[in-house]
Formats: structure tokens, sequence, C-alpha cells
């Protein structure tokens, strides 16, 4: 797969493919309607109070951490203890592995629920996660933008759509070396779900 296909071709510098790997329509668009419809209303819904560049602030979106039952996992001064797997949840999980040949032990779940919904710039490198960690990310609902920035150089920016039912596998050393974050946006306004399958390593 080449992945520079993914970002657009004014971007002039270039980002390391071996990096990410992205499926469109991984999941259908009538399955996504259904999980999207259902995930809304049965998801325990939470919206967290966290630590962001030394301030207490609050998530501006809804999160929910579901996974193995010694899997906890802790980041921006949150620690979230997991729900046990849905027949969805553990069925999508398989679905990635098997597909990918990465094995998963949690995830975490974010509801945008409009454009005003968010994610600041950060990289998913807690301890629990291990070295390199392995992150499959799957799309449900309205597509966003997904940036990504080099941290010894922000102006080294590059950006993607997440689209409905897509998967994203974010690998080697991207959690250390790269931030990303999913902006507020005007135009894209419809809900969304995001899930962050992960492996705690504690």
């Amino acid at each position: 797969m080449k992945q520079l296909s993914l970002f657009g071709s004014q971007e002039a510098l270039q980002f390391p493919e071996d990096l990410l790997e992205y499926y469109p329509g991984f999941i259908s668009p009538a399955e996504c309607t259904g999980l999207m419809r259902r995930w809304i209303t049965e998801v325990p819904w939470r919206q967290q109070v966290m630590q962001m560049y030394g301030k207490e602030v609050t998530a501006p979106r809804l999160m929910a951490w579901y996974g193995d039952t010694d899997k906890s996992y802790t980041f921006s001064g949150t620690r979230f203890e997991p729900y046990a797997w849905t027949a969805e949840l553990g069925g999508l999980k398989q679905q990635i592995e098997q597909k990918t040949g990465f094995t998963f032990n949690s995830v975490l779940l974010n509801y945008y629920r409009d454009g005003n919904d968010s994610v600041a710039w950060h990289g998913d490198n807690e301890d629990e996660l291990g070295r390199n960690p392995v992150i499959a990310s799957v799309s449900i609902g309205q597509e966003r933008r997904f940036e990504f920035r080099y941290r010894p150089d922000h102006s080294r920016k590059y950006g993607l759509t997440l689209e409905n039912g897509s998967l994203l596998i974010m690998k080697g050393d991207l959690q250390h070396t790269w931030e990303h974050r999913i902006p507020k946006s005007k135009t894209q306004n419809g809900p969304r779900i995001n899930l962050t399958f992960r492996t705690i390593r504690k």
C-alpha cells in the first residue's frame, strides 16, 4: 500500500509511509449506521476532567474504556477501569486482528457529538502501552480530518480524512515522534464514534 497517497498533493515534506496503514470501507455503511445508533444510546459515556498542559479541562468529547479484566489505562491524569467486552466490540476486535495480524486487549471509544467536539495534539505514548505501540483506529459516522505534526518541528504537518467505516493502523515510533489531533470543524458537524484498539502491557 502506498501510504503517501493518504496525504494531499500540496504537502511537500515526506511523511514516513511505514508508520500508517489505511483501509477504507473496512465496515460497511449499513453496519456503521446500526453500530452508531446502538452505541450512542447503550455505551456508558463519560465526559472526563483531564490534565492538559498543566491545567484541568473538561474533555470536549465523551469517552468509554473497554477491555480485558485487568487492563486499566491512565492518561492525562485520568484512570479508566475497563467495562467488559460486548459482543460487537469483541467481534470487531477479531476482525481487525484477522485483517492486520496484530492483537489487542482493550479499546477506547470516543464520541464526537458534532464539529465542536475535538481532541488536542497528543501522542499515545503512555508507559503501559509499551515501546512503539500499535493502535488500530476505526471511524464510524461523520468523516473528520485527522492531523499529524512532527514533534521536533511543528511546521511539518499533514492531514487526512478518516472516512465512515475506515480502519487506520498507527505503528512504529509514530506515537513518540509525531503528535495527532482531531480539530474542531464548522463543516463536519455530524456525530462520529472513534474506536482505538490498544494493547496494555503492564
